[in-house]
């Protein structure tokens, strides 16, 4: 493991976040975790120094496992970079755009793979976004190529507001996998996180 943080430290982190963004120190959107520190924590004891993270909107937790300080994040956090993070020096890129990070981290493994450096790539994707076409094509072609990378998806049954089964009718994700391990290239795991999609779950105003 990169670092030696705990699930104690993760949370604080969190909730040191969410008392700035209440302060009004903060004047863009945030996305909060909460409730998955030990799976993120399990994940990142296989992640290397030199492996690729590629993240969607709420990537706290990934920077601060991968290395970053925790008063770098912040700064960023505070110039209003929550949802985009980006570290090169960490190999930590992030986007907003739904399924935005997808074809870029697929590319980034076909690079490695042509390569053969060793690097591995890992994507993170909600439950919403594993149900999309994007998601679909891009796993099909890390498959059958393939191709060192590991898509990640992180279920907290909705996206945004929205019941991700119930948007498609389903029992169940199409991913989904009660083992976290039955589809390769693929770590599943579900949290319920106490904070909304965006925010603390209080409207302030600026």
């Amino acid at each position: 493991m990169i670092t030696n943080h705990t699930e104690e430290t993760l949370i604080k982190f969190e909730e040191r976040v969410c008392d700035t963004f209440m302060n009004k120190e903060i004047l863009a959107p945030v996305h909060l975790y909460s409730g998955n520190e030990k799976q993120m924590i399990d994940i990142f004891q296989n992640i290397k120094e030199e492996d690729w993270l590629f993240c969607s909107w709420r990537s706290h937790y990934q920077c601060l496992l991968k290395g970053v300080s925790e008063e770098l994040l912040m700064d960023e956090i505070k110039k209003g970079h929550s949802i985009s993070l980006n570290f090169k020096d960490y190999k930590i890129f992030s986007t907003a755009i739904v399924t935005g990070n997808i074809p870029i981290a697929t590319g980034v493994a076909l690079s490695n793979k042509l390569k053969d450096n060793g690097e591995h790539v890992y994507c993170f994707v909600g439950d919403m976004t594993s149900e999309t076409g994007c998601f679909s094509e891009n796993y099909k072609y890390a498959l059958n190529y393939d191709l060192p990378i590991t898509f990640v998806i992180e279920d907290n049954s909705k996206s945004v507001c929205t019941d991700t089964l119930k948007t498609w009718k389903q029992d169940k994700l199409t991913y989904e996998s009660e083992s976290g391990k039955e589809f390769d290239k693929i770590i599943y795991y579900k949290y319920e996180n106490k904070y909304p999609h965006a925010g603390t779950g209080v409207r302030i105003q600026f």
